[in-house]
């Protein structure tokens, strides 16, 4: 009796030690694959901001990582007096304008889809439909694009370019902010309705506060689209007038052939105004991107 309670006794005072601590293992792989991405990420854009401060001598001469002896900001004024601020006047109209009337229109999609689908079956289908619009493929439709645009008497203007973007931003805007009201509470909805206010009042008051996250998701998004859209500007415009940035690159890289830190510095000044809308926006991004996928 003694000796199996000494066992037992054992037993327990071995269980009652401190767990044992596994030793984790360096990834080493992971670690060689994390430093490759950050060279494949950094290295190209490093590459652009070095030989956009380059003159042509030093582009030819000098090593292509080397930063240059002598920096010059000629490449950036040279671009800018091109009309590169016409370009990027027309490019802020047609993204803006664009994200505007898509946000404000796939907003109140899927507000009707989300409240509408439960009493409508038409409504239902609707959803459906604005699923297909993601299988549309923009080079499949761009002839029809451009004998509508022709036959309205918009070719070669800005709206010439809203329109069909706003078009194919739907789809997916809606798809992204159905899945986030899904998501607000019904009860809000009732509380809502019991204090008398209709479905206009319902969606300014309540469902735009919450759905902040996703509606700036939708915005970058779009926004990102539009600013480098290429087939567009190329297929409905004409005239310098109405060109847009990323055309304006295409032009200035036949322009400056021989001069590739010229064509990198109008890149450059290019991006900066996407870069600083996803510094200040990114934190909205994330939340709207994993926004109504965590059920």
């Amino acid at each position: 009796m003694m000796a199996t309670e000494a066992v037992v006794l054992g037993r327990s005072t071995r269980r009652s030690g401190p767990p044992r601590t596994k030793r984790l293992r360096p990834n080493v792989g992971g670690l060689i694959g994390g430093i490759l991405w950050l060279l494949f990420a950094v290295v190209p854009i490093y590459y652009v901001l070095i030989t956009s401060v380059k003159t042509q001598e030093n582009f030819f001469d000098g090593s292509a990582l080397l930063p240059p002896a002598d920096p010059t900001l000629d490449n950036y004024l040279m671009v800018l007096q091109n009309d590169f601020f016409t370009y990027f006047a027309n490019s802020v109209i047609v993204t803006v304008v664009t994200v505007v009337v898509s946000v404000a229109f796939a907003l109140m999609a899927a507000y009707a889809i989300v409240r509408g689908s439960q009493a409508s079956r038409w409504l239902r289908g609707t959803f459906s439909i604005f699923l297909l619009g993601l299988a549309i493929p923009l080079q499949a439709v761009i002839i029809p694009i451009y004998l509508m645009i022709t036959r309205a008497g918009l070719y070669d203007t800005l709206i010439a370019l809203i329109l069909p973007s706003v078009a194919f931003s739907l789809p997916l805007s809606i798809i992204i902010l159905v899945n986030f009201l899904r998501d607000i509470p019904g009860e809000l909805f009732e509380a809502m309705r019991v204090d008398g206010a209709g479905d206009w009042r319902t969606l300014t008051t309540l469902v735009l506060p919450l759905a902040k996250p996703a509606l700036t998701t939708v915005a970058i998004y779009n926004g990102l689209s539009v600013w480098n859209g290429f087939i567009f500007p190329l297929v409905l415009t004409q005239s310098p007038e109405n060109r847009v940035l990323p055309l304006a690159l295409w032009t200035f890289q036949g322009e400056f052939t021989a001069n590739v830190p010229a064509v990198l510095a109008a890149v450059v000044l290019s991006t900066l105004p996407i870069l600083a809308l996803y510094i200040f926006g990114r934190r909205q991004l994330l939340a709207g991107l994993t926004a109504g996928f965590g059920k």
